[in-house]
């Protein structure tokens, strides 16, 4: 069974319903939609909330509902939240699963491509624009913030603004500690509290639950995700109007993330600030170059929120997403030269 939608009050131009895919059309991906009501005269964009691989679409649901009820007066984009095949509410498996190796039946540029035929189906039969319109604007968490920069970069001009929330590390093996065989490694480097013993524990745990290769409900194999995204700072992206997309980098609070890394794995605290959080921190850093410099904010310090901003404090993500659209409408039009 999927994970039951949480129990609140949604607006009432929130719906949901499933899709087949035009590509895929044995299976069917549960999504929740809410129709825009902008301005006449303004330019028809669409919301595409991405999960990661550990949440799913319920957890967008208040920012969904935040957003309707802050913009009713003046406007808002059409909302879409979806979840992956294997993922919540979609109990139907990636056809192209079939026949494969467990876990090993689709990759990151299946799921973009997937997106990318969601996106032209709801395009045209909700919003009802030509597909030259298409003008997108994606909140994302964890590791749909590399779906989000890839599909800007397999479909150019299509993406508007991003907002990335606490983005996965995408060209990392999660091997984030030192290596106590390495030959370069010094023990005296260490926090006063983490011994070998508990650094190889620590180690041994990474890479049991987050390297690339291990399987996932969902079926996603993440082996290629660093070939497709090997850096932080580029590529360079490009929205409709021929700049880089508006962009938001959040980033988790280090003190939450530590204190909620002792629970689930046992790290010690003092790992995580000294290694995870800064070896994040450079991360996000990074893609703030995938823009102008002009349209880039961040990385915002999502206060008291560990990975899952969205699910840990809504409020905030309404807030940054409606500056977003804030900066969005402010931006003046791009002139040729």
């Amino acid at each position: 069974m999927g994970t039951p939608l949480p129990a609140m009050m949604l607006p009432r131009e929130v719906t949901h319903d499933t899709i087949a895919l035009s590509h895929k059309p044995t299976a069917n991906i549960h999504f929740t939609f809410a129709a825009g009501n902008e301005p006449e005269n303004a330019p028809r964009r669409l919301i595409v909330f991405l999960n990661g691989l550990m949440t799913d679409k319920s957890t967008w649901l208040p920012v969904m509902a935040g957003i309707i009820r802050n913009h009713k007066d003046n406007g808002f984009p059409s909302l879409l939240a979806y979840d992956r095949y294997g993922q919540g509410l979609t109990e139907d498996r990636d056809p192209q699963d079939n026949g494969r190796d467990k876990g090993r039946g689709h990759n990151i540029a299946d799921v973009v491509h997937d997106l990318h035929r969601l996106v032209i189906q709801i395009w045209t039969n909700k919003i009802k624009k030509p597909q030259n319109e298409i003008r997108l604007i994606f909140v994302a968490n964890s590791i749909g913030c590399a779906i989000a920069r890839l599909y800007a970069m397999f479909y150019p001009s299509h993406a508007e603004a991003l907002l990335l929330l606490d983005p996965m590390i995408a060209n990392s093996d999660f091997d984030w500690f030192p290596d106590p065989d390495s030959k370069d490694f010094d023990p005296m480097a260490l926090p006063d509290d983490v011994s070998i013993d508990v650094l190889r524990e620590q180690r041994t745990k990474f890479a049991t639950f987050f390297a690339p290769d291990v399987i996932n409900k969902e079926g996603l194999d993440r082996r290629d995700l660093a070939d497709h995204l090997p850096y932080s700072d580029g590529p360079l992206l490009e929205a409709p109007d021929g700049r880089g997309p508006i962009l938001t980098v959040v980033e988790h609070d280090p003190e939450r993330f530590a204190s909620e890394s002792l629970q689930s794995m046992g790290t010690p605290i003092s790992l995580s600030m000294k290694y995870t959080n800064p070896l994040w921190h450079r991360y996000n850093q990074g893609l703030l170059q995938i823009t102008e410099p002009y349209l880039a904010v961040g990385p915002v310090v999502a206060k008291n929120c560990g990975h899952f901003v969205q699910r840990d404090d809504p409020s905030f993500v309404i807030d940054q997403l409606s500056s977003l659209l804030d900066r969005l409408e402010l931006q003046p039009p791009c002139v040729s030269v």
